[in-house]
């Protein structure tokens, strides 16, 4: 979501529209002031260095701190921290508050006690608007789920408006099928799909077959 104002100022200096991330297109790397509830101090966040440790990028952008609907779903993803670790992931939380603010907020709001995952502070709305949910007319961010592979690639994008919240089971569920099809990369998930289950093998014998495929 861009503002139309920034996209006529560009053309006016001859400059492009603010490009978005694409999935199955490398992003651009980007950088975030964070609050870090483990350490319970403020670092910075760079995407570059982040995958060059061989991580894995979760960013879930939600509207603001102190707010109703999204305390719950930032105590979801607490429950979901270490089993989307163990997949390799680096969960980062992010809002166009400060950091100052995901402190305080942290510290007030018991829903969040367990949060151990970074909160990201974008209050200039730079990287909500290259991941496509700044919303012009309130300076927030749609609640928005990216995934990127340790390779920068954009494997995974969900937009959902304010007042509906999101389900880190199936956040959990989409990490284990992509870290699978990255050791495995000639077979796709089926829909549902968990480990453990059928895979396919995506060839010309399995057009029109995919049932047999999947319940021989």
């Amino acid at each position: 979501m861009s503002c139309g104002k920034e996209h006529h100022h560009g053309h006016e200096h001859g400059h492009h529209p603010i490009q978005h991330a694409k999935v199955g297109k490398p992003i651009e790397h980007f950088e975030m002031k964070v609050f870090d509830p483990e350490e319970g101090f403020f670092a910075d966040f760079s995407s570059e260095k982040t995958l060059a440790e061989g991580k894995w990028i979760v960013l879930v952008f939600y509207p603001a701190d102190f707010t109703f609907v999204c305390p719950t779903e930032l105590a979801d993803l607490a429950e979901k921290h270490e089993e989307l670790k163990k997949l390799g992931c680096e969960l980062v939380s992010v809002s166009t508050d400060t950091e100052f603010t995901h402190m305080a907020w942290k510290n007030d709001e018991r829903l969040l006690q367990n949060v151990r995952y970074k909160m990201g502070a974008d209050p200039t709305g730079k990287v909500s608007r290259y991941f496509g949910v700044y919303d012009c007319d309130t300076g927030l961010a749609l609640r928005g789920t990216f995934i990127i592979n340790p390779e920068g690639m954009l494997v995974g994008s969900e937009t959902t408006y304010y007042n509906v919240g999101r389900n880190a089971d199936e956040l959990v569920r989409k990490m284990q099928a992509n870290t699978y099809l990255k050791e495995n990369p000639n077979e796709a998930c089926p829909a549902k799909w968990t480990p453990g289950e059928k895979t396919l093998t995506p060839s010309e014998i399995q057009v029109g077959k995919v049932y047999e495929s999947l319940n021989e």
